[in-house]
């Protein structure tokens, strides 16, 4: 007969009194049984990182969008989609060939959100090819160009903080050395 040591099972375990057993939620309290203890829910995004989340939220859902889409080959079309105090959400649509021109969006921060196809931004940096769910943000002031180069349409979300008040066309100086530096001369809108 060996005499192993014998290890108690959780059944033969000694129960723990009830009040031992609620002790955490005694101290800390359950959050979800004492409201007063959340943070209460901002009703409007107040951050770069929040809007950026606000973009990618409505990008996320298709049904708030999609249906509003429409394409115009003589202008970019654009349609507001929503606004809260001190920002603007905006849903624009590129057919190949279309672009905003150089421009910066004077004293507005802002979140550029690909939805759909893919576009180019050229800015002093140089060009990126943006994709469906590529994100961009900037800062007031900041000078950039977006083109639709593909073959294909592509649609786009921008959210703008504050507001977009103005949206002052840049000289072809501003953006032309990033453009000119990838084949293409910078066209005012």
């Amino acid at each position: 007969m060996s005499s192993a040591p014998r290890t108690a099972s959780p059944a033969s375990a000694p129960a723990l009194p009830s009040a031992a057993q609620d002790c955490d939620v005694q101290i800390g309290g359950d959050l979800l049984a004492v409201p007063h203890l959340l943070r209460p829910a901002k009703p409007h995004p107040e951050t770069v990182a929040e809007f950026a989340g606000l973009a990618r939220t409505v990008a996320a859902d298709r049904a708030q969008w999609a249906h509003l889409v429409e394409y115009d080959a003589t202008s970019r079309w654009y349609h507001r989609l929503r606004q809260g105090p001190g920002y603007e959400v905006w849903l624009l649509s590129w057919v190949p060939g279309q672009g905003s021109g150089p421009h910066d969006h004077g004293p507005s921060s802002g979140v550029l959100t690909v939805l759909e196809g893919e576009l180019t931004e050229r800015s002093a940096g140089g060009a990126r090819t943006l994709g469906a769910g590529a994100q961009r943000v900037f800062a007031p002031g900041y000078a950039h160009e977006v083109v639709n180069d593909s073959l294909e349409p592509a649609v786009s979300l921008h959210v703008y903080f504050p507001g977009l008040t103005e949206m002052p066309v840049r000289g072809a100086d501003s953006v032309a050395c990033a453009a000119a530096s990838h084949g293409r001369d910078a066209v005012p809108a």
